[in-house]
């Protein structure tokens, strides 16, 4: 009988169940602890990894496993450790056994090899599987029955087998990525980021107002529109007939770069090869927006309001850029150049976007109410903007350094909150 063993050979036997057991407490968090995406890549190219997806594919059948050889390996350390207790000192020794076993238990194998698994997902974790698998496969009709009798019980009691996972929501998701250390470096997270921000914006956060889209009135002298047509630095211009609302087609310069060399182009032809305009609303999110332009294969498109009237202009580059930041250094950047002054504060034209400034500068400017710095310190006034009128929005200090005789801002001196 084991009680008739030496009682050395007991505590060897008692020490190799808190191994054992520590095994089982330690398989348990770093299998659940495994990073699923990176255990899906690992699975195709390690054995490990492939043994632990199956695990996991069923993870009432591991847990199962788990808990009845822990269970059973921490019974039987018990009832040894009862037997060398009484062996020892007697009936009094059971409580003195009792309480050193769960230290024991609790140290060596529950907490210390946890906090290791959970550390080291990986590195424990697909070695254990090489020893649960045959396992699994040796003890199938216990882990079968006990995993029956279980959901009988939660039946009973009302709990389903399997409830549904909640999804992520958006901002889960953008602290998963910032939290990720994975994602190296900092600006690709910032990219994902960007994307999941998408669906929060519009096409008129990010468009070119109506009184700054650059066209060409095909009624205007043909040495106007050759001139026009050999300085500009866009590649598509928008050709109207006397005003803006009246737009005919989207020319695209690289068509017509050869005939211009050649002193080949003409208004006919120039109508010739001019695209239809392609129309989008001004509610349509960027993401939305930017499948459109995917699946029409268009860079460019006209804005328009609910009535239907033309309100911007938005570009491929426009939402890209969302994403990515400033890729681009086109001559037109020049109108919309931010200057420093010495004094940590800024002149910057009042026909910049505000996102884009938030970008450009790292700022927080508000964003919802206004989409240029023009917009949003008349939004705030309720009135008519004035030169040398100074306002102070969300910390920022503003200052109206000059406006155009209809009453918009054209410069602005801002002054960010002092971050001492």
């Amino acid at each position: 009988m084991i009680s008739e063993l030496p009682t050395n050979t007991l505590l060897i036997i008692i020490g190799v169940l808190l191994v054992l057991s520590a095994f089982f407490s330690s398989s348990e968090t770093a299998l659940m602890a495994l990073n699923r995406i990176k255990l899906k890549n690992d699975a195709k190219k390690k054995k490990g990894a492939f043994l632990a997806q199956k695990l996991l594919e069923k993870p009432d059948r591991l847990i199962g496993l788990i808990l009845i050889g822990n269970n059973f390996i921490n019974i039987a350390a018990t009832a040894l450790t009862t037997i060398v207790a009484i062996k020892i000192a007697g009936d009094k020794g059971v409580a003195y056994g009792t309480a050193i076993l769960t230290f024991a238990i609790l140290i060596f194998s529950e907490v210390t090899p946890k906090t290791y698994a959970a550390l080291n997902p990986e590195k424990l974790g697909y070695v254990a599987s090489y020893v649960l698998t045959p396992m699994l496969k040796l003890l199938y009709p216990i882990v079968w029955g006990t995993n029956l009798m279980t959901n009988g019980l939660l039946r009973l009691l009302g709990v389903p087998k399997e409830i549904a996972q909640e999804a992520l929501s958006r901002e889960e998701l953008k602290t998963l990525v910032i939290e990720n250390d994975l994602i190296n470096p900092d600006v690709h997270q910032k990219m994902m980021i960007n994307v999941m921000n998408l669906d929060h914006m519009n096409i008129e956060d990010v468009m070119v107002p109506r009184n700054e889209i650059q066209g060409i009135n095909i009624n205007d002298d043909w040495e106007v529109i050759e001139k026009q047509l050999v300085n500009t630095y866009l590649t598509r211009l928008p050709v109207y007939v006397d005003n803006i609302d009246q737009v005919i087609g989207i020319l695209h310069i690289r068509t017509i770069l050869t005939m211009l060399k050649n002193q080949n182009l003409d208004i006919t032809k120039l109508k010739r090869i001019l695209r239809k305009p392609y129309f989008v609303p001004e509610t349509a999110s960027l993401s939305a927006q930017l499948s459109e332009f995917q699946r029409k294969e268009r860079r460019m498109g006209l804005v328009v309001d609910e009535y239907g009237d033309l309100v911007g202009l938005v570009t491929l580059d426009d939402i890209l850029e969302e994403i990515v930041g400033k890729f681009t250094s086109e001559p037109g950047d020049r109108g919309l150049k931010i200057i420093k002054q010495d004094d940590n504060q800024y002149l910057v034209k009042g026909r910049i976007a505000v996102r884009s400034l938030n970008r450009r500068l790292q700022w927080d400017l508000p964003t919802d109410e206004a989409t240029t710095i023009n917009g949003l310190i008349t939004e705030y006034l309720k009135d008519l903007p004035t030169k040398d009128l100074a306002v102070s929005i969300d910390g920022y200090r503003m200052t109206i350094i000059e406006t155009t005789a209809d009453n918009i801002i054209s410069k602005v001196l801002i002054t960010p909150p002092n971050d001492d």
